[in-house]
């Protein structure tokens, strides 16, 4: 049996093993408390509007269309119409156009080594757009519903693949490089927008504004349907590389010798980020700086490790996205407000912060 005196080493048996019990406790508290704030929203969104429905009336709707004979029905007469028409496809779409921008954003921001990196803002989501509306203008229609999406996707990583090969310079991507690159991008994007306006008649050029500004409006389950493989099939992909993630936030010499092909995994995760981008503007327009915000409120809490930070960020965008459009829908009367526009007034300050953040912390320009 030691004995250990006042001055004597402690014994290794007896020292307090380091634990990461602390965070994993604080990363299940958050994840728990985003899900339940998520339901929460998006049973007080699919109650609030015109037609007012309490939240019991909303959750009993959705329980006795599981089979489940708990909870009231909607006592007005065009209560549970209005809930399955109308209410409740806006509110999936919003929850997965906030988890595929949010996850598109964490994963850009690890495959460029870069805080700042976001769709909207370098690029992407105008891209994407873009090739939205020449399917609109042109009157496309080869791949059925699909076909919006198909554009957007292809116009998403063209747009992606462009941004990554400008913003390298010596094997590294430069904030300034990426900030004007993106400058550069969404120029370009504006003009071939204004430029589709013009060649457009009257509907098309209300679609390109919608685009622009970005809206739930006219969400359906038909959409839901474009949308959600494609969400899912993203956020999936996204969820697998996340160890990679990890390893690749350590330095590319470093990920090379513990066995990742860094060049191969940056192109299937701009492959990924151009796929969930393309599903989130595909029937939604531009909504900006959901990608840059949320990754980063939810790193503060989780820390920089991959395989939490993109499921907690999957939630927090859905959750985001839903409050923001419940806002859109209801801070004016008998208004829809873009939502895009609403993203932008958070987005665009908490991007300057974070501009001047990184600038303070990079010593300069890097």
């Amino acid at each position: 049996m030691a004995i250990v005196s006042p001055t004597s080493p402690t014994p290794v048996s007896a020292r307090p093993v380091p634990t990461d019990a602390p965070r994993r406790a604080r990363t299940t508290a958050l994840l728990a408390l985003l899900v339940g704030a998520l339901l929460v929203s998006a049973l007080a969104a699919a109650g609030s509007g015109q037609l007012a429905i309490p939240l019991a009336e909303v959750a009993g709707s959705f329980l006795h269309r599981l089979g489940l004979d708990i909870g009231p029905l909607p006592t007005h007469p065009r209560g549970d119409a209005t809930l399955w028409t109308i209410r409740f496809p806006r509110v999936v779409m919003a929850m997965l156009v906030g988890a595929a921008l949010a996850v598109a954003g964490a994963v850009m921001q690890g495959v460029f080594g870069n805080p700042l990196a976001e769709p909207s803002i370098v690029g992407v989501s105008s891209g994407a757009a873009v090739a939205a509306a020449s399917s609109i203008v042109l009157g496309l229609t080869f791949a059925g519903t699909w076909t919006i999406a198909v554009c957007a996707f292809v116009g998403g990583l063209v747009t992606t693949l462009a941004v990554y090969g400008l913003s390298r310079a010596d094997g590294r991507t430069e904030v300034v490089t990426l900030v004007l690159t993106g400058i550069a991008v969404n120029a370009v994007a504006a003009a071939g927008l204004g430029l589709l306006m013009f060649l457009g008649d009257t509907q098309a050029r209300e679609q390109i504004v919608f685009w622009q500004l970005g809206s739930l409006n006219g969400s359906r389950w038909q959409y839901v349907g474009v949308v959600a493989p494609l969400v899912a099939l993203g956020i999936m992909a996204s969820l697998l590389s996340a160890r990679s993630l990890d390893l690749l936030a350590l330095g590319e010499r470093q990920a090379r010798h513990l066995g990742v092909h860094v060049e191969r995994l940056r192109i299937f995760l701009v492959v990924v980020v151009a796929l969930l981008t393309a599903a989130a503007v595909s029937f939604c327009g531009i909504v900006a700086f959901v990608g840059l915000v949320v990754p980063h409120l939810v790193r503060m809490v989780t820390g920089p490790g991959h395989r939490v930070l993109l499921p907690a960020s999957m939630v927090a965008g859905a959750l985001v996205l839903v409050v923001a459009d419940l806002g859109a829908r209801t801070l004016v009367a008998y208004a829809d407000l873009p939502i895009g526009m609403l993203t932008s007034l958070v987005g665009g300050p908490f991007f300057f912060w974070l501009l001047r953040r990184t600038r303070r912390s990079a010593g300069g320009w890097s």
